[in-house]
């Protein structure tokens, strides 16, 4: 199946809590949970080490807020980008978040994800 054949609602029931749980595990530095479900592709690009050092010394990473808005989805291949807007409670201002999800052995995976 490709995931962009899915409705919005149907995509963001599953983007939403995967968003909800990277914000969890950012918050508390849990380089395992944050990454539980990464494609394999992802793993094999990320530094672990470089991963734990945002953790440590990156306030963002550390103060998002739980709250956040959907801004849209973009389909293209085999992938969908959901787009979100998040906040600090430490930091003032909006952030664009950014998920990227598709299958993987018939199981939605992160393929991305980022924050700006």
């Amino acid at each position: 199946m490709n995931i962009i054949e899915k409705s919005d609602d149907d995509i963001l029931a599953i983007a939403v809590p995967m968003w909800s749980d990277l914000i969890k595990y950012s918050n508390k530095g849990e380089y395992g949970p944050f990454t539980k479900h990464f494609a394999y592709s992802l793993m094999l690009g990320l530094n672990e080490v470089e991963m734990g050092k945002q953790f440590t010394h990156s306030t963002l990473t550390k103060s998002l807020a739980e709250e956040f808005d959907v801004l849209g989805t973009i389909r293209r291949g085999e992938h969908v980008t959901v787009l979100f807007r998040q906040r600090s409670t430490e930091r003032d201002g909006e952030w664009l978040g950014r998920l990227v999800i598709g299958y993987e052995k018939e199981e939605v995976k992160i393929f991305g994800a980022s924050i700006f």
